[in-house]
């Protein structure tokens, strides 16, 4: 699911979850959000049906992350999206492979924006990610919190954790979707600009 709207310079491309598709209504908010804000979007299936019906399928994070380098791949070399600036929008398990896909693309991808992430299941790439990279979380979150800021430690990037207050993992509580927007948003603009 490709839109560019108007005359766009940047490109967030999703990783969604485990158990999740492009379909997943949280991401289509963030990817609506963005489109608004003039950037372009790519949602698309990192696993077939057949392999989501794998639970193991879901976590292997370097058969995603190869998936996510062979989707950006594909994308920078179409004819009306050359020359855009590329960047990772990940949830959950999605996040770990955007870390690693932009640690193996670099110095393509010129931003990471990980919500709810695992950034934890791609620590032995960290250090090679160049991308600025932001982490947001929910404050309720406390696990994911915890290997959140373990990987943060790990990051040599430009980097910020944010915490969004009273939310869970999945963002449910009103106005918790719309700050993760709000975050990704802004630092889209500020980094996937020429």
């Amino acid at each position: 699911m490709l839109v560019l709207p108007g005359k766009t310079a940047g490109m967030v491309i999703f990783a969604h979850g485990s158990g999740s598709s492009r379909l997943s209504p949280r991401n289509a908010f963030v990817a609506r959000t963005l489109q608004e804000a003039g950037i372009g979007t790519l949602l698309f299936d990192l696993l077939t049906e057949e392999e989501d019906l794998i639970y193991r399928k879901r976590f292997d994070i370097d058969l995603i992350a190869d998936r996510l380098i062979r989707a950006t791949r594909w994308l920078i070399e179409r004819p009306e999206t050359k020359g855009m600036i590329p960047g990772y929008f990940g949830a959950s398990t999605g996040a770990a492979a955007a870390l690693k896909a932009a640690a193996a693309l670099s110095p393509k991808i010129k931003a990471v924006v990980s919500r709810g992430g695992r950034p934890d299941l791609a620590m032995d790439s960290l250090a090679e990610v160049k991308a600025p990279t932001l982490l947001i979380v929910g404050e309720k979150d406390e696990v994911v919190l915890g290997m959140n800021r373990e990987a943060y430690e790990e990051l040599a990037s430009p980097k910020r954790i944010e915490i969004v207050p009273g939310a869970s993992h999945l963002f449910e509580e009103p106005g918790a979707l719309e700050e993760v927007a709000r975050l990704a948003v802004e630092w889209f603009r500020r980094h996937l600009t020429p």
